[in-house]
This record gives C-alpha cells, sequence and structure tokens, in this order.
C-alpha cells in the first residue's frame, strides 16, 4: 500500500510516464510470448496429415488432353469475316 500511497502523490506528468513504461512493457511481455506460442505451435503443426485430410489435387498428374474442334474451311472464313465487321464498327 506504501508504494500506491507514493505513486499517488507523483505529480501527473510523472504518473503518465510510469503508466505509458508499464503498459509498453506489458505490451511487448505479451508480444514476445505470442510469437514464441505462435512459432511452437507451427513447429507442432502435422503438416503430412492436413494435407491428407484436406485431399488437395496432385499438379504432377498430366491432365487428359482435349481433342482439338476441327470447323469446316468455309465456317472459318466467315468467322474472319464477321470479326473484320466487327473491329470496323468499333473503330
Amino acid at each position: 500500500m506504501d508504494f500506491l500511497k507514493k505513486l499517488q502523490r507523483q505529480p501527473e506528468h510523472i504518473r503518465k510516464i510510469i503508466l505509458w513504461v508499464v503498459v509498453v512493457l506489458v505490451g511487448l511481455g505479451l508480444s514476445i510470448w505470442w510469437i514464441h506460442s505462435s512459432y511452437w505451435r507451427m513447429k507442432k503443426f502435422p503438416k503430412e496429415e492436413f494435407i491428407e485430410k484436406v485431399k488437395l489435387p496432385d499438379f504432377d498428374k498430366k491432365l487428359p488432353s482435349m481433342e482439338m474442334l476441327e470447323f469446316p474451311e468455309e465456317e472459318l472464313e466467315k468467322l474472319r469475316e464477321e470479326m473484320e465487321k466487327g473491329e470496323e464498327k468499333l473503330e
């Protein structure tokens, strides 16, 4: 109790400095604790089990190839002409 009485007798600017020093120290302590516990949680995280449970697709496998669509030459010419007409309208 003597400590509190002594603190209460200090000028206001000294009490504010003490308050902010305590806040910063507590914040640093909590930050260090949080970083440390997060580091250990990530280190203990079962990566292989997680990947198996999520069932991510295997990207090493090749996708089945798709067949090329073949258009008759007449249809291709019609499509080219329509594209050219569309380009002319845009200009």
